[in-house]
């Protein structure tokens, strides 16, 4: 079976019996391009592919399949897993992703937990094993990682590059072994499952989760003695600090953030603080190109 149309299928096992059959329904060939399969309480479940979101010949989602879902995915175990629901996703076996929306339940100010669901989205992982090979020799002069930041718009792959440079720099493929320590805020790189990385993240990663990555990389750093500390999507200045900390602790630097290029880090506070303070040597720019990405390297420093 083709890998994209096997994770699809395994993604796909976390439905009610009703929605799996008819997400099965759809040929080998559009399921290895479906990126999310969309259910929404009172409309046809959709499939979201490439050039667009595209409803199922299949009745609506009923309330009721909402609530099987969960129970599906924490294999009915829902208090388990409910440090999840209020940040309002779930992780399957796989490292495919659950996101919920309903009402939400508070408890001093917080969010508890979500009832009367109304709408998820099942996004469903798929590693690009090899896709830092382009950029990875620019990145590691001397054969060594140096301090990297990752920069595009959303939805062109800047997680799934930093997963492959994390698999590669751990794994020594193509530089120097390096032991890794990720702060993984919302389980999107390693999707951690009953304790084990779903997506290859290398034997000498380490990874924390579920709490905020400003937090997360200083546990990291205070307990996992990294060389190399990284984290997904900077975006405020408790993250800055953060990693000011951990340069100032001898440690490589490897994030990501959303812009569109250097000016447009310039222009907002958080990320221009990184330039000010040159915590990173090296700037990867993600940008389309035809049906593909292209990517550029800059020095930062």
């Amino acid at each position: 079976m083709e890998p994209r149309s096997k994770a699809y299928q395994q993604a796909a096992g976390a439905l009610p019996a009703r929605l799996r059959r008819e997400a099965l329904s759809l040929s080998a060939s559009d399921q290895g391009r479906v990126e999310e399969l969309r259910l929404r309480a009172g409309w046809p479940m959709t499939a979201r592919l490439p050039e667009g979101e595209v409803p199922l010949d299949s009745p609506p989602v009923r309330p009721e399949e909402l609530d099987q879902l969960v129970e599906i995915a924490s294999r009915a175990s829902v208090h388990a897993v409910l440090d999840q629901v209020r940040q309002g996703y779930l992780t399957v076996e796989g490292g495919h992703r659950i996101g919920l929306c309903g009402t939400a339940a508070l408890r001093d100010g917080e969010i508890h937990t979500l009832r009367r669901l109304s709408s998820a989205n099942l996004r469903i992982a798929r590693q690009v094993m090899g896709v830092s090979a382009p950029v990875l020799d620019g990145l590691c002069p001397g054969g060594v990682l140096t301090d990297t930041l990752i920069l595009s718009p959303p939805g062109l792959g800047k997680t799934t590059l930093l997963r492959d440079i994390i698999r590669r720099v751990s794994e020594g493929e193509g530089c120097r072994p390096r032991r890794v320590a990720l702060a993984d805020e919302r389980g999107e790189v390693a999707a951690l499952y009953h304790g084990i990385p779903q997506l290859e993240v290398g034997r000498r990663t380490d990874v924390v989760e579920g709490c905020p990555k400003a937090q997360g990389l200083m546990l990291l750093l205070r307990a996992m003695g990294p060389q190399v500390l990284a984290a997904d999507e900077i975006t405020a200045p408790e993250d800055v600090a953060a990693l000011r900390t951990a340069a100032g602790c001898g440690v490589t630097l490897l994030a990501t953030a959303h812009g569109a290029d250097r000016t447009d880090l310039e222009r907002r506070p958080v990320y221009r603080a990184l330039l000010e303070e040159r915590l990173f040597r090296k700037l990867v720019r993600i940008r389309p190109e035809g049906p593909g990405r292209a990517y550029t390297i800059e020095e930062l420093s």
